[in-house]
């Protein structure tokens, strides 16, 4: 199957985005596909505020997402758009650092006003970064995302069944795409 990077753009240890991606990683890594999590709070900051490119956790990053088929995409929405770590990453990667690759945009937030930051802030660079693929993305509200102690979330059955869906579309994608990463 195909190898997924699973890139979570929360500035928070504790974050509900976070979690949510390791909780969806599961069923990416229950359907066949190798998941790499990648969290962008882990990177130096140094590295990522002084655009230092030749800083080895953002060769290391670079390189994760070229061997990726596909990308998972996670924030917190701030202000109707992704995160500012995501940003900062994003901008250190080479321009077309998503070609040939199937991504799945997701976001959380505490309102649907923020619901359109998907369409209108994350998905306009993704597709300037080359995607093949950029399938149907979801916003989940923070309410319907419950966080346990041990790490683990529990989702609302509504927002649960639409994540379902779309992760389930984008493991479909992944697998009906040719891997044109490899090929480059």
């Amino acid at each position: 199957m195909a190898t997924v990077l699973s890139v979570s753009g929360s500035p928070s240890a504790s974050s509900r985005t976070g979690r949510l991606l390791r909780h969806l990683d599961q069923r990416l890594a229950a359907q066949g596909h190798r998941v790499i999590p990648l969290d962008v709070r882990t990177i130096p900051a140094e590295a990522l505020l002084g655009a230092d490119f030749r800083h080895p956790a953002i060769v290391e990053a670079t390189e994760l997402f070229a061997r990726a088929d596909g990308v998972v995409v996670g924030t917190p929405v701030y202000k109707a758009s992704y995160s500012g770590v995501l940003k900062a990453l994003l901008d250190l990667l080479p321009q077309y650092a998503l070609t040939g690759k199937t991504v799945l945009p997701l976001a959380t937030g505490g309102t649907t006003a923020h619901v359109l930051a998907i369409d209108y802030a994350l998905r306009p660079v993704l597709n300037s970064m080359g995607a093949a693929h950029i399938v149907q993305g979801w916003f989940t509200l923070d309410k319907d995302i419950t966080a346990h102690d041990d790490g683990t979330v529990t989702v609302a059955p509504a927002a649960a069944e639409a994540l379902t869906q779309v992760v389930d579309q984008f493991s479909a994608a992944l697998v009906h795409t040719p891997y044109l990463a490899a090929a480059s």
